[in-house]
Parts: structure tokens; sequence; C-alpha cells
């Protein structure tokens, strides 16, 4: 087995090494953080982003498409979820959920999300099986059964996923409601999930079409991390991709969003809530741009832990609160900044958003101590390397993602390391400049939720859920 030298773990080292007590501002790390071994294009479009690391025996496989659903049209939303779902249908040569058959009795794991801005797959096996993906991920993308048995199974699937998974889900329905009204661009506003009278009244061609467009290789990039021999790899992702027909690239949706002037408000009643609640929160800069590094300190800085701000001021302090969160929507486009909060009876929803706006009040006025400033920084880089984090530069599979999305997103995937320093060099004159200009009385949104008695048939309200 090949020794090779990882940058990522010489961070990871610091990490461990030093602790949280770590000044976030004096860590240094060798860069890049995630080498990348090979970065091709073959003549299709695919790109193809390869990065050895032969310190385990697995290798990941992911496959981003650049389509989510703010690239539905008005009258055919949910298409991009759904189609995360007719991906696993079958093809020309894997049978209808087979594709899990074969990862899984490999030894490996797969799954697959959708997305406001992108829709993703991934597989991980051990190294020696990779194979495997680059064939079952290549035959889909090639040639996927989109027929109307297919179409009708999986808009059921869909049904029965909305009904248990937010239908049926305290505070879900509130949440949907919430972003809807917090967007004006209807590209933007619209759930994921879509709606089921779009769908139902879709054609099987319509769902062909929306295929034909979106999953071709030029509308696509790959990326594999992990225990893998570069140059062979290469010879193979030609060998099953190379002869995939690229197709037209899609236009790319108008997600602008006007300013906010004006304060937006709604009630939502909830059959299934316990307890009253209330979503809060502001559109945000997209990703990359450069208000976004000093809000995701804030989200750090308000809601991450038992320590911070809204926990410690809400739920701890004043004792108002069930739970007090906050949290970073991050997309392409415009993002949201948005805030949750379950509070006690005996308390009006008045009087717990004037704790809340007292606590933002504080971002604005007061600068941030250094001692609060490296805690939420380094909860920053916990993010990039915890084992247990979603995108962990400890794990195969958190690289190849992070390979994937800046390969799609911004045609670079060396910007992660920029992109790691930018936040370590947000200052305190950062979170006060940035609390300033986005949270704002006429800037916000608000959805309460209200609770209304189910009805006697009704079965128990689910346990408290966001």
């Amino acid at each position: 087995m090949k020794t090779k030298s990882n940058n990522w773990r010489f961070l990871l080292s610091l990490i461990l090494t030093f602790g949280v007590a770590m000044s976030a501002n004096a860590a240094e790390w060798k860069s890049p953080l995630i080498p990348v071994t090979e970065d091709f294009t073959l003549p299709n479009g695919l790109r193809v982003i390869l990065s050895e690391d032969h310190s385990v025996p697995v290798a990941a496989l992911v496959i981003i498409y650049d389509v989510g659903s703010r690239n539905e049209e008005k009258g055919r939303s949910g298409f991009a979820h759904l189609f995360e779902h007719m991906m696993f249908e079958g093809s020309e040569n894997v049978g209808k959920t087979e594709h899990f058959k074969y990862v899984e009795s490999a030894g490996g794991s797969l799954n697959a999300s959708t997305h406001n801005d992108f829709t993703n797959y991934y597989d991980k096996l051990p190294s020696n099986q990779i194979e495997l993906a680059l064939w079952l991920e290549s035959d889909r993308m090639r040639s996927l059964k989109v027929t109307e048995e297919n179409f009708k199974n999986q808009l059921e699937t869909v049904k029965e996923e909305k009904r248990s998974r937010i239908d049926n889900q305290p505070y879900t329905p509130a949440a949907l409601k919430f972003e809807e009204l917090l967007f004006d661009n209807w590209a933007n506003a619209h759930p994921v999930i879509g709606s089921f009278e779009d769908l139902e009244a879709s054609s099987v061609d319509d769902v062909r079409k929306f295929f034909k467009t979106y999953y071709a290789p030029d509308n696509a990039v790959m990326a594999i991390a992990g225990d893998i021999d570069a140059p062979a790899l290469h010879k193979l992702v030609e060998k099953y991709f190379g002869t995939i027909p690229a197709a037209a690239r899609p236009s790319v949706p108008d997600v602008s969003e006007p300013e906010q002037k004006k304060a937006k408000y709604e009630k939502v009643p909830d059959r299934h809530a316990q307890l009253p609640a209330f979503w809060l929160g502001w559109k945000a800069p997209g990703r990359r741009d450069p208000d976004s590094y000093a809000m995701t300190v804030i989200e750090k800085i308000l809601s991450t832990g038992d320590s911070s701000r809204l926990y410690q001021r809400m739920v701890k302090g004043d004792q108002v609160a069930l739970r007090a969160d906050a949290g970073l929507d991050e997309r392409r486009g415009p993002a949201a900044f948005e805030a949750f909060v379950i509070y006690k009876p005996g308390n009006t929803a008045e009087k717990v958003r004037e704790i809340f706006w007292d606590e933002i009040e504080k971002l604005k006025k007061e600068p941030i101590s250094a001692t609060e400033l490296e805690k939420a920084k380094n909860q920053v880089l916990r993010g990039y390397f915890a084992a247990g984090s979603a995108q962990s530069l400890q794990r195969s599979l958190g690289r190849a993602e992070l390979l994937a999305e800046y390969g799609l997103f911004y045609g670079n995937p060396r910007l992660i390391d920029e992109d790691l320093r930018k936040y370590m060099e947000v200052t305190p004159e950062d979170i006060q400049r940035v609390a300033r200009k986005y949270f704002t009385h006429d800037g916000v949104t608000v959805v309460d939720v209200e609770p209304v008695p189910a009805k006697a048939e009704a079965s128990p309200a689910p346990v408290l859920t966001r």
C-alpha cells in the first residue's frame, strides 16, 4: 500500500493536539486541505475529480447534478425530488432497487438527497469495489427506465413521504410556509418536495424531458476520494462514462430576490403541535458571498451548543423556551437565516420575541469578545474535521462531497482552502456590520405556530421534532 502525505490529516492533528483551546486565528495548515490527484473533463462534458488517500481501504464516489427545485417550472414542481427516487427504479442493466443490493452486498453504503440548487448521489465501498459504483452510476445516467409504471409508483412513494415527514409532523408545515413567505422569487420559495397537483398533472413525457435536460454528463461533476489509483481509475471512468452523449446545457435559473422593505407575518394552525412556537428569519447572502463567512460565525455564536447565546438566555436564563435554535440555510443564490423557538406556556409570542430581538441587538451594538469569537471559529473547524460531521475531512465521503460541490458550484475545488481561511479571518467588526445589515425589523419574516385541538378521531400528536 502506498504512503502519501495527507494535508488534511496535518490540520486534524493540530486540532486533536490542541483541542478547542487552540487559537483558531493562529492555526496554520498545509494546503491543499484535500489534495487533488487528477482533475479532468471527458469530451462529453463530465468533470471528474480524483483524490488519493491510502490511509484506509475505502473509497467514496459522489456525483452531483446541477438541478434542484430552483430549476423547476411553475406547474411542474417536485420533479427534482421525484427524480431522486426515480434514479433507483432501474436502468438498462440494473433492475428496480438492485442498486442498493449491489452496493450493500459488496459491503458498501449509498444514499441521495435533493436540495434547492443541486441533487447528489453517493456510493461508499471497499476500495477494491469502486468499479462497481462506476458501472451503476453510468448505467442509470445513460439509460434510466423512465416508464409510466415507475413514474406512478414513485409518485405514490413521494406522497407517502410528504404525509409522514411533513404533513403529520409538528411545526414542519409551518416551516414550509415560512420559506414560502420569506422568499419572493418562486424559484427560491417553493418547497423541494413540490406539489402533488403538479406531479399528478404531469405526463411521462414531461418526466423524460426533465431527465434528458438535467441528467446529462455535461450537467454533472463526479468526485472520487479514498484508496484509489488515479491513473487506473481515470481509464475506468473513460470506459464507463466516455460514450454517454452530452446534452445542451440548460439555462441558469433567475434566483434574484428583491430587497424586503416591510416585515412579513403569518399565523399557521398546527393540529400536531403541543406547544406554541414561531419561525423568524431574514434573507441572507448566498454561499461565498463576502458576508456569508461572518453569517456562518454568527450562527455558531447564537445557536451551537449549550453555551450558545440563545440557549443560555432563552432556555437556561429567562426560561421562556424549551428550544431556541438558529441556522443558516446556505444556497448558491440568496440564502435564509432562520430561527425556531418553542416557548413555554404562560408566555406570549411577543414577549419571547422581545428577548430574541434583545440578543440580536447585542450582536449589533456590543463587539463580541475574543474568547467567544474563537470558540465560534473552532465550531467551524469542527464542522470540517470532527468525525461526526456530515462533511468531515476525516471521511472519504466528506472529502468527495466537498470536491464535487466546489467543482460544480464554483469550478475550483481548491477554493475549499480559501473559504476556511476566510472563516478564520472574521473579526468582531464583521459580526456587527453583518448583523446590522441583515437583521433588520423591516426585513424580518415571522410565522407563528398556533396549536389547535386535534379531532377526536385523530391519532395522538407525535414527539416534538423539527
